[in-house]
């Protein structure tokens, strides 16, 4: 090993996350939890996952209904998504506690959406595995909103104006600044 690198147990340190406001239930039952363990799993068809922890109420709602809508918050909403990650809906609405307002899925019309979100996926689940403290449900991803002002004239979405936040390790970002795109390192240069 290199002399400039240090050993640790095995553990979580994999970052930037998106810290989603993950909504489930109905659109009068409903529930919102804050997940950082989330991804996409496959392009076609599109498949994404959440990891939730057995004990949380929000995992009894998955089992339930199946469903869920992984809503990315913009940095205006960092206080509210660190709410729903740290109070439980067990013992209060967090749409209310947080101020947020709850609108229906375009395909998954009784399974809320966060409005003040502007990227939202609509997710039904085809698998749970049981992993250990998590237990992780894969999902279709069957919908896909965003806020207008973020799509151009062609339909082209431009998630820079979003604002998404990131997870990193305990700690929430703003994202930062461009570095490149896909393939520019093999670009050819315009001549």
């Amino acid at each position: 090993m290199s002399k400039n690198k240090i050993s640790l147990n095995p553990g979580t340190l994999l970052g930037p996350l998106p810290p989603a406001l993950v909504s489930l239930g109905t659109m009068e039952k409903s529930n919102i939890i804050t997940i950082a363990w989330t991804g996409i799993i496959n392009s076609k068809p599109p498949m994404t996952y959440i990891s939730v922890r057995p004990e949380r109420y929000s995992h009894k709602l998955l089992l339930e209904k199946g469903e869920f809508v992984i809503n990315l918050p913009g940095a205006d909403l960092a206080k509210r998504v660190d709410i729903c990650g740290m109070k439980t809906g067990a013992k209060g609405d967090k749409f209310k506690i947080c101020g947020l307002t709850k609108i229906p899925g375009t395909v998954l019309t009784d399974t809320p959406a966060v409005e003040e979100c502007p990227v939202s996926l609509e997710c039904r689940v085809t698998e749970m595995k049981h992993l250990g403290s998590h237990d992780m449900f894969m999902a279709e991803i069957v919908g896909v909103t965003v806020d207008a002002e973020l799509c151009d004239d062609k339909g082209k979405v431009d998630l820079k104006k979003a604002g998404i936040i990131s997870y990193l390790h305990g700690e929430y970002y703003a994202v930062g600044r461009k570095l490149g795109e896909f393939g520019f390192s093999v670009r050819k240069k315009k001549s």
